[in-house]
């Protein structure tokens, strides 16, 4: 495929009722309490395009239901089942009003009401099928073009491959993407002490070199505060020596053109361009001891940000995927893509070896990129990874939706 031709593709997509579209049609299970997880599971367990997140506390926090509305509103979710066991705080009716709201079939139950874990497993499948039976029947398809697409990048189980091949290779995509009228955004701010500077001379004006400033002021606090830098064994197991050294690499992801403004978890770009996603807990709640609890914690809050899609780059490798937008690995290890083949997805080591040029490895990136959006499923989704996670973390930005709690 040529260059005119790559920037120029269409493919189909599902029109939601805001305006935005999915790649995917999924129904979404919501669980608002641990309690409920099992059932959660067992409803959707051999299910098509039936995926599930959830939260397992049972008291009120801001974040999860910011996260989960985000989510239950997704571009690639269609419809919506949320449930509760009963006594948890967060009510899965509010959720399941907000996803209808949205345009979504949505429906909600307690397992205290419809009587136990055979019932609600019973009650729960007859639901999903016929959520499903309406999905097909009243999704519209529609052509979407890049300028419809916003792609998230996270990396994770970096090695000194990772920021000389791997993320760099995302950067270029990134560039073409941003070129075509498209969304991309990048994270992990705690990957980026000692960059201050090149931070902000990427900023689009002042205004957001100063919203960047303040994120990475916060970041850095963060960071002494738990006594800990997002650099790990792993990293270091793989060539990397210093939290300075990583951030540069993972930096690398984000290419090179200006920055547009600073999101917060569930807040969605205000137009196309570059997007950086600040997650990092505000000061007064820095009380978990963790810059980064874990990688699918940073995948969940860049979908929740309307990310159809989202590309991780791993150079030591790595096994999970994501619940409701498909995850497509990069690895800049060629031995890593040989060794795991069935998991990774492109190899950008090939870069290093001189097969290719950084730009071709960004349009090869590209293309397979547009074959996922266009149905292609990745690696993970092959083998069905639906990984989440929705953490007990604290920002102070407004709701999503006021009111989602008893």
């Amino acid at each position: 495929m040529n260059d005119d031709s790559l920037k120029s593709r269409t493919w189909q997509g599902y029109l939601r009722s805001d305006g935005r579209k999915g790649i995917r049609n999924h129904v979404l299970v919501i669980y608002t309490v641990e309690c409920a997880s099992y059932v959660a599971h067992e409803i959707a367990c051999n299910e098509e395009n039936v995926h599930v997140i959830g939260f397992p506390g049972c008291y009120d926090n801001a974040y999860a239901i910011r996260l989960m509305l985000a989510l239950a509103t997704h571009p690639n979710v269609g419809a919506c089942l949320a449930i509760g066991l009963g006594c948890e705080y967060t009510q899965p009716s509010r959720i399941s009003e907000v996803a209808e709201r949205s345009g979504r079939p949505s429906k909600w139950f307690f397992i205290q009401d419809v009587g136990g874990t055979r019932a609600s497993i019973e009650h729960g499948k007859q639901i999903i099928a016929r959520l499903r039976d309406q999905l097909k029947r009243e999704t519209r398809r529609v052509p979407m073009t890049w300028s419809d697409l916003t792609v998230g990048a996270e990396c994770g189980g970096s090695d000194g491959t990772s920021g000389l091949a791997g993320n760099p290779a995302v950067g270029r995509f990134y560039d073409l993407l941003v070129d075509q009228g498209g969304c991309a955004v990048f994270e992990e701010v705690v990957e980026m002490i000692g960059l201050r500077d090149i931070l902000l001379s990427r900023a689009r004006s002042p205004e957001v070199a100063a919203a960047l400033d303040a994120a990475y002021k916060k970041a850095e606090r963060y960071c002494k505060a738990v006594r800990q830098y997002s650099v790990s064994p792993g990293n270091f197991a793989g060539g990397l020596t210093t939290i300075e050294e990583k951030s540069m690499g993972a930096f690398a992801k984000s290419g090179t053109c200006p920055i547009e403004g600073v999101l917060l978890v569930s807040q969605q770009p205000s137009g196309p361009g570059l997007w950086l996603l600040d997650s990092v807990p505000d000061e007064h709640f820095m009380q978990f001891g963790y810059t980064n609890p874990n990688d699918t914690e940073g995948i969940m809050d860049l979908i929740s940000t309307g990310a159809q899609i989202v590309l991780f780059v791993t150079g030591r490798g790595s096994v999970i995927g994501s619940a409701v937008a498909p995850l497509l690995k990069v690895t800049g290890n060629s031995n890593t893509f040989a060794r795991m083949r069935g998991d990774m997805d492109f190899d950008a080591g090939r870069v290093l070896s001189g097969q290719i040029s950084l730009d071709t490895a960004g349009r090869e990136l590209m293309t397979l990129v547009g074959d996922v959006a266009s149905g292609e499923l990745t690696k993970p989704e092959a083998l069905g990874h639906r990984e989440y996670f929705v953490m007990y973390k604290h920002q102070n930005v407004p709701s999503l939706e006021a009111g989602c709690r008893a």
